[in-house]
């Protein structure tokens, strides 16, 4: 029985630096005002519809500089001085988000709500009503009383 091939790496693309049509930087060498993605949220800034003005080199690549980056570590570079605030959500998209997340870190057994987000599709239930592993006490919080007066 003749033995298998190795199946040879799949061919790169190799494209001159500046070929994707956007200034290429390597990390600690672009200008003050070219900011990540998570760089502007961190400033509270949104790109605004905008689309990147430059690419911020992985750092395998700085060792071939006359060769544009294609790996998925590079990093899009945002102008700071088109971006925009972020928008505040108003008080009915906070109360739906907040529904969503109690739908899915509130037990439906116990009705305790917890912390993290619970396994729903696989167990059904926290851990607590699905095996007895106890739970900690600081990750849930109690359901609320229910209403008990007579009037």
């Amino acid at each position: 029985m003749p033995r298998a091939r190795k199946r040879r790496r799949a061919e790169t693309v190799r494209l001159l630096r500046g070929a994707q049509g956007l200034p290429e930087y390597d990390r600690g060498a672009c200008p003050d005002h070219l900011l990540t993605r998570r760089q502007l949220r961190d400033r509270n800034l949104a790109k605004g519809g905008h689309d990147p003005v430059g690419i911020l080199r992985c750092t395998r690549c700085r060792y071939t500089p006359q060769w544009s980056c294609t790996h998925p570590q590079r990093g899009y570079l945002y102008d700071v001085r088109l971006a925009v605030p972020k928008r505040v959500p108003t008080l009915a998209q906070e109360w739906a988000l907040d529904r969503a997340m109690a739908a899915r870190t509130t037990c439906p057994k116990c009705r305790r709500r917890y912390v993290y987000c619970l396994p729903l599709k696989t167990i059904g239930s926290c851990l607590e009503c699905h095996d007895g592993t106890p739970a900690d006490p600081t990750t849930y919080t109690l359901p609320a009383a229910a209403h008990r007066l007579a009037a």
